[in-house]
This record gives structure tokens, sequence and C-alpha cells, in this order.
């Protein structure tokens, strides 16, 4: 059957610039490219899932304007049920503000969200979870909603066993009720550090981190480390992952919102982990390789084909397919 995955966070419009190197204070800089693109990471994370197969349900807030309209469309077209994402009445649909720097030494990007009505959602709203939860093999979210709502939610899914992940971006604190209902934690290199104050670089780094992160009580840590891939831990292995070049990287915007909804929709179709984490860099690394954030993330058959040669890609394909 295919995983049903329920997704609590955000919807951003992005509005992305390019240039060949970011502008300083004060100054300003003549940009190659503008476009706007549906993101958010909860979004992202909810289409991405959507895309490599699971049956999905997103809960957030937009605005009554057009980009909201346009979220929620993008969303639907790519299979998400929309019919809990909520319009708020006098605050405008979220909006990101992407830079991106492309030139001979990479491409990087910096992102600046005005959170809008993503900050509206409030914890009454996702009342009626306390007992439909159960329906979901796993829910997922992240930090660009109020964190009285992730906290409601997780509190929910902890009392009817199911698995949760929580995505601690942006960087922000992660509340202690909020950490003992968590069955999965994935931050970057930076969350990680603001979450534990260790840096994860260099293995020793990173096992450091990763202890920190299992002595606050959550079960399953995934790092991911950028172009050295991720690191992940049950609290008895610890595995590393390297990241799958596929192609040039265009823009990274969504490619830790790839990872995340490819993982989970893996380990939620009874994919062993270290799988799924092949599964996910798969999917990151066709994601880097295309512009925008929902506009650059892959189908199932994109990430099956670019897994051939793995030798478990058949297990994917009928696990996630149910077949």
């Amino acid at each position: 059957m295919k995983p049903k995955i329920l997704v609590v966070g955000s919807l951003v419009m992005d509005l992305i610039v390019t240039a060949e190197r970011f502008c300083q204070a004060g100054e300003t800089v003549i940009g190659n490219g503008f476009s706007t693109a549906p993101g958010g990471k909860g979004a992202n994370q909810a289409v991405q899932a959507a895309r490599l197969g699971a049956e999905v349900t997103m809960v957030g807030k937009v605005g009554r304007d057009d980009f909201g309209k346009s979220l929620i469309n993008s969303a639907k077209a790519s299979g998400v049920n929309t019919e809990y994402i909520f319009t708020a009445e006098a605050a405008p649909t979220a909006v990101g503000n992407v830079q991106i720097q492309k030139n001979s030494s990479g491409t990087e990007n910096r992102i600046t969200v005005v959170p809008g009505a993503n900050f509206e959602l409030r914890a009454e709203d996702v009342d009626f979870l306390k007992e439909s939860i159960s329906d979901y093999d796993i829910v997922i979210m992240q930090h660009e909603i109020p964190q009285a709502v992730n906290c409601k939610v997780a509190e929910y899914a902890k009392a009817k066993g199911v698995p949760v992940m929580l995505n601690p971006a942006p960087s922000a604190e992660v509340p202690e009720e909020l950490l003992g209902c968590l069955t999965y934690i994935s931050p970057n290199e930076h969350e990680a550090e603001d979450i534990v104050g260790v840096r994860p670089e260099g293995a020793n780094a990173v096992e450091k981190a990763v202890h920190e992160l299992h002595e606050m009580g959550v079960a399953n840590v995934l790092i991911t480390l950028g172009k050295e891939g991720c690191a992940f831990s049950d609290g008895n292995s610890l595995v590393h992952s390297p990241s799958i070049d596929i192609a040039p990287v265009i823009d990274p915007t969504a490619a830790g919102d790839s990872f995340i909804g490819a993982f989970c929709t893996a380990v939620s179709a009874g994919i062993s982990p270290e799988k799924a984490l092949v599964f996910a860099n798969c999917a990151a690394g066709i994601t880097v390789s295309r512009m925008g954030a929902q506009t650059s993330l892959p189908t199932f058959g994109e990430v099956i084909s670019a897994m051939k040669g793995k030798g478990f890609e058949t297990e994917i394909y009928n696990s996630i397919k149910g077949e």
C-alpha cells in the first residue's frame, strides 16, 4: 500500500534572483534572472513525497491572495490533499527572498522568509488531528510555523504511536516537550550546531553531535552534511551515506526538502533507513540540478532511474508502489 504521510508546515511563494555574486552591505549588483516559484519547506516536502508515490495530506495556512491560490494549486497538481490548508483573513501568504549566486566557484543561496500566514496557523487549527492522526504512517514538521502547533501535533502523534520527523529549519530552539515526542530529527550542520553546540565537521564532531541529540531524547538522528552526504544513527550504529552527483548544481534551494520527503516516503513504506538514505540522496541530487523549489522536485520514475545499479531499486519500487 502507498505510504500515508501527513505534513504540517509552511507554504511560501519564492521570489528568486540569480546573480554572479551576492551584493555586500550598501552595494547594488546587476542580476541575471528573476522568477517566482511555489515553495515553503512544508509544501516542498509534501510535494516531493507525493511525486514519489506517497498519499500526502498537508496542513498549513495561506493568505487570501493570488500567491495563496497558486501555492494550493501547485500542491494539488502534484497530488497533495489540500483540504486542510486554511486561509488567514488578515495576514498575506508567506514570501521568500531567494538569492542565488552562481559563478565559476560554484552555486550558493541565501534565503529570507517573511512568514505571513504561516505564523497565523494556531494550535486549535489542528485539534481535528487528535483522533485522525492515527490514519498516517508518519508526520513531518518544520520550523516555519509556530512551535505551539508542532508541539500539539507531535503530542497527538505520540499518543497514537505515529512516528514524527522534525526538520528543525530554519534554525530555532527545539522545546523539550517536542524533543520528547520525536522519532526522527534531521538538522543540517548549522541547525545541529545551534541545537547542541557542536558543528558536525569531521567524523568525531559528527559522532558527538549525534550523541548529544540522542541524549535529548530523540531515537533516530539524521544530519545532512551538504556535499558530504548525511549521517544517520538509530542509537546503536552510525552510518554515513555519501551524496550522489547526478548533474551539475544549478539551484540547491530545495535539496534538503527533497531529501526529507524522499527519506520519509521510503521508511514509511518499510525500507530500511540505510537504503532510504540512498533513495533520498538520489532525489536531492536530481533536485539541485534544476531551478526553483517545487519545480525542481523529481518524480518516482526519475529517482528509480538514477538508482539503477544500486542493487535494491526493485525493492524500493515494489515497496512504494505496493506491487
